[in-house]
């Protein structure tokens, strides 16, 4: 039965359809098929709490044990990946299934490049850079080589000769009409990760960046992954975009998995264009809504784990702290938030009132360390069914 909890949520920067925030907070007018950002008023939020189930309830409050947990985990790329590495080692008996960002996919040379889903698919399936955290492991890059030859770009992304493989059988599948959601079920074939893993839309949905391009030249847009990697985020954004997910509708299995789920997690992704992209497509953050929520921060001690968060969160006039992305979320959609040990202050904060925050080491420095903040928030999950029961 459903626990019905009141809330007060302070949504700072949060992500709802049709909605855009410019970096300098102002409301920006929403272009068709894009969403925008926007800050709402704090008021209280009646949200129906689905429990966790009996059985799983005692597996999560007893030494962790989740045989036969079913959970769901939103993921981006490289920290989700680690993630749910760890968690896999906490929750070995567990259902899990992935529901990963499509807003950065980018068609390069013709190919349809998916990079979140394929660093899941390759770090839970054992072919993973470590090194980087992305890409394949012993790669070459001859062809890339030889497209430069040719003058043919762009050089600035960087496809191995392993992972053209992995996009040519991608646009293969989807030439001849199979819908991502199915090409990416063919390929965890050959990868075997050991969870379900999802595309969040089958739709196209494609992140943007506006930025000011300087002097007469005023503002321009351009793809995500231009931004992040060619321009490693060095230039202001001034606008984050999620174009076409306004008309987007979560892929096959993605609002089962949400409901059928006895906890949602939040791996340390990014807020905005990793987990925030997810929640943009029209019916996932809704469906959440109803469920126990755990995120794990992206933030330490004021600066991302990895990659360039603090950047995107600037984008939205969100400060880049552990207390400001939870706040980020609110209290409507999160019921917990795991911190680092560094952060412990946003354990009283008051912009967090009605999420449960606990201090932990964050530092995903191996497997162990990944699987014991997989197991706290587990826990913590547990604890906050029992409260609700």
């Amino acid at each position: 039965m459903a626990t019905w909890l009141t809330v007060m949520t302070g949504k700072s920067g949060r992500i709802f359809p049709g909605h855009r925030l410019s970096a300098a907070g102002g409301d920006a007018t929403p272009q068709l098929g894009q969403t925008r950002l926007a800050t709402r008023p704090r008021r209280p939020v009646v949200v129906a709490r689905a429990g966790i189930s009996g059985a799983s309830r005692t597996r999560l409050t007893a030494s962790c044990e989740t045989a036969g947990m079913r959970i769901t985990v939103l993921a981006g790329g490289v920290g989700a990946a680690r993630f749910l590495r760890g968690l896999k080692a906490a929750a070995p008996d567990a259902e899990i299934t992935v529901i990963g960002n499509t807003g950065d996919d980018i068609s390069l040379f013709g190919l349809h490049v998916s990079p979140d889903l394929d660093t899941v698919l390759y770090t839970l399936g054992g072919g993973i850079s470590e090194e980087q955290g992305w890409g394949r492991a012993e790669e070459t890059f001859t062809v890339l080589h030889e497209l430069a030859a040719y003058g043919a770009g762009p050089g600035w992304f960087a496809l191995g000769d392993r992972d053209f493989a992995t996009h040519i059988a991608r646009t293969s599948m989807l030439r001849a009409g199979a819908p991502l959601s199915a090409v990416t079920r063919a390929l965890s074939e050959r990868w075997r990760p050991g969870v379900t893993l999802l595309p969040m839309t089958d739709d196209q949905v494609e992140t943007r960046v506006t930025i000011d391009a300087g002097g007469d030249a005023g503002s321009r847009t351009v793809h995500f992954q231009e931004w992040w990697v060619r321009m490693r985020a060095a230039v202001p954004a001034v606008a984050i975009t999620f174009s076409g997910a306004q008309a987007a509708a979560p892929a096959p299995g993605v609002l089962e998995a949400i409901a059928a789920a006895d906890c949602v997690l939040l791996p340390p992704s990014n807020p905005v264009v990793s987990v925030g992209t997810i929640l943009a497509v029209p019916g996932i953050e809704a469906a959440l809504r109803a469920k126990t929520v755990v995120g794990v921060s992206p933030i330490i001690a004021g600066a991302p784990v990895r990659g360039m968060a603090d950047a995107c969160l600037a984008a939205i006039g969100v400060e880049a702290t552990a207390a400001a992305v939870a706040a980020h979320y609110g209290a409507g959609l999160l019921d917990g938030w795991l911190v680092d040990d560094q952060d412990k202050p946003a354990v009283d904060d008051p912009r967090l009132a009605g999420i449960a925050v606990r201090a932990l080491p964050l530092y995903m420095t191996d497997l162990a360390a990944s699987a014991q903040i997989a197991r706290s928030a587990l826990s913590l999950a547990g604890e906050l069914a029992c409260r609700a029961s």
